[in-house]
Order: structure tokens, then sequence, then C-alpha cells
């Protein structure tokens, strides 16, 4: 939820703090475009310290598909690298939102949420969160 503070993003069904693993969902309320909306997920793979996967049950997009991949870089630290592939809804009207601004929104909100990740997971911080 700090990593999406902007958008007011909270947790209100399903795993609602702590760790969330294989099959477990999330729903989550948040306000995008000054519309409150709510998403649904669900972990449908985990491998382990390698990468797991979230999908959309219920929300917005026609469909997404969000993996994370961690993997020890050349100087043995690990990286994250982040694959989101979304539908969005609407036919002809989604794919000029996409064009006209939802892209670069998605894209935006997943670099600047991993910023934060990035920043709580190389300090102390992460203790905090995990309590």
């Amino acid at each position: 939820m700090k990593s999406t503070s902007h958008t007011k993003e909270f947790a209100i069904d399903g795993v609602t703090s702590g760790l969330i693993g294989l099959h477990e969902s999330v729903t989550w309320k948040a306000k995008h475009f000054g519309v409150w909306q709510k998403l649904t997920s669900r972990i449908t793979e985990f491998q382990y310290p390698d990468y797991f996967v979230d999908e959309m049950e219920k929300g917005i997009f026609k469909s997404f598909r969000h993996e994370h991949h961690f993997r020890k870089n050349e100087d043995g630290l690990t990286e994250m690298v982040d694959n989101f592939v979304y539908s969005s809804p609407l036919g002809i009207l989604g794919v000029v939102a996409d064009n006209l601004f939802l892209k670069k929104y998605m894209s935006d909100l997943l670099c600047r949420r991993n910023h934060m990740i990035k920043e709580v997971a190389e300090s102390n911080q992460w203790l905090g969160i995990l309590k």
C-alpha cells in the first residue's frame, strides 16, 4: 500500500495483510482518474524465489497478467523484472484510451511502485512492513 499511496490504494478483501501465496486473492480499492475502483487479483503461479504471477479476476480491465521475475545480476544483487500485459475493455474505445493515456499511466504507476519497493527492500524499512 505504501507504494501506491498516491492512489489511496488499500486491501478490502481476501488476503489483506501479511504475505500472499499461491491461489490466494486480494481485492484492492484505489482511486484512479478521480474514480474509486476495485480490482481482485489472484496469485496463479508461484515459484519461490524466482517468480510469481498475479492475474485479474474482477476489475475494470478486460484482463491482465502481471509477472514478477527475480534473478541475481552479475554483481550478485537481486533484480526484479516486471512483465505486465493487459487488455482494455470497451473495444475500440479501449484502444483509443490506451493510445491517448492508459499505457503511459500504467507504465508510470508500475515504475513509481517499483521504485518504492526498491527503496524499501534496500533499506531496513522492509522490517516494519513484514511485522
